[in-house]
């Protein structure tokens, strides 16, 4: 065998041992990369100031819960900001996120921030707060509660299609698709509707600063920018995180040197999923859109002209 053999047989070896440790290094790397990445707020053993973002649609979420749950028992949480940027959602998600951060509240501070909007459902959650924040042209209230609904008998009957039922009540296929609702069936929507903004304006009468009579008139679905909101009572001071953060450390003593530890929430995901979030972010594809029953929701409608 030449010599001019055994260095190529050198040089195909050590291209391979190249290839290894290259490998090897970046499999190591996507490790280290993938426990920082799963490394959540809760793990961190250290006195923090939680943060729990609120984004979007506001649903039903089991996540969501467990969340708050595992910072109203984290007793290195020393408090809790809840950074809204919703329109609403359904009336019953709402309804639970706020009744679980009034929880935290009985053992910790809570504080909300208004991003770009807080509205509805959004600015429920936000009464959960004692103190909450807006900026100057955030959107805010849009106190009310809507149902919404699609009939479609004329095109039906325009296509030849008859629907039918057979109900055990007057009122057990109301509403229905198929047919025009019944001045029954309306007055029995109505009802629900009318008796859950009552609900919602007693919540409002019951966390602000306001009378009852001055929440009527504020709960008549309008919104309204922070700068006006603080006028009326719906929000407290102009500010974001920051001066958040400043009222704690002023009003409530938690030391403003603490770090701010955002608590994320959702269905655990494998490395590669993390590492295609940290790069990508987050999809919308991925949010679930359960608007069933009444909803807060601020959806201006579309222009028709």
């Amino acid at each position: 065998m030449s010599s001019e053999t055994f260095t190529h047989h050198d040089r195909r070896r050590a291209k391979r041992r190249l290839f290894f440790w290259r490998a090897a290094a970046v499999i190591l790397l996507l490790i280290v990369i993938g426990m920082f990445v799963g490394m959540s707020a809760d793990e961190i053993a250290e006195d923090h100031v939680a943060r729990l973002n609120i984004n979007n649609v506001i649903v039903e979420d089991e996540w969501r819960q467990e969340a708050i749950q595992g910072i109203l028992e984290d007793d290195t949480a020393k408090a809790l900001i809840v950074y809204i940027n919703s329109p609403g959602g359904s009336t019953y998600g709402s309804e639970r996120l706020y009744k679980s951060l009034r929880r935290v509240a009985e053992k910790k501070p809570v504080i909300s921030v208004i991003g770009t909007v807080g509205a509805s459902g959004g600015y429920l959650t936000a009464l959960a707060g004692e103190q909450i924040f807006a900026g100057e042209s955030s959107i805010t209230g849009s106190i009310g509660v809507i149902i919404q609904l699609t009939e479609f008998s004329e095109l039906m009957d325009t296509l030849g299609i008859k629907g039918d039922a057979i109900t055990s009540g007057e009122l057990k296929g109301e509403p229905s698709p198929f047919k025009p609702l019944s001045a029954a069936g309306r007055a029995n929507l109505q009802e629900m509707v009318s008796s859950t903004h009552e609900w919602f304006v007693d919540l409002v009468t019951e966390r602000r600063p306001i009378s009852r009579e001055e929440a009527e008139a504020l709960a008549n679905g309008g919104i309204y920018i922070g700068k006006k909101a603080v006028t009326n009572g719906l929000i407290d001071q102009l500010g974001g995180l920051y001066e958040a953060r400043r009222w704690l450390e002023s009003d409530r003593q938690i030391p403003g040197h603490l770090p701010t530890l955002i608590h994320e929430y959702g269905p655990p995901k494998g490395l590669v999923d993390q590492l295609l979030e940290g790069m990508l972010g987050k999809s919308v594809i991925s949010e679930r859109l359960t608007l069933d029953g009444l909803v807060s929701l601020w959806h201006p409608s579309a222009n028709r002209n």
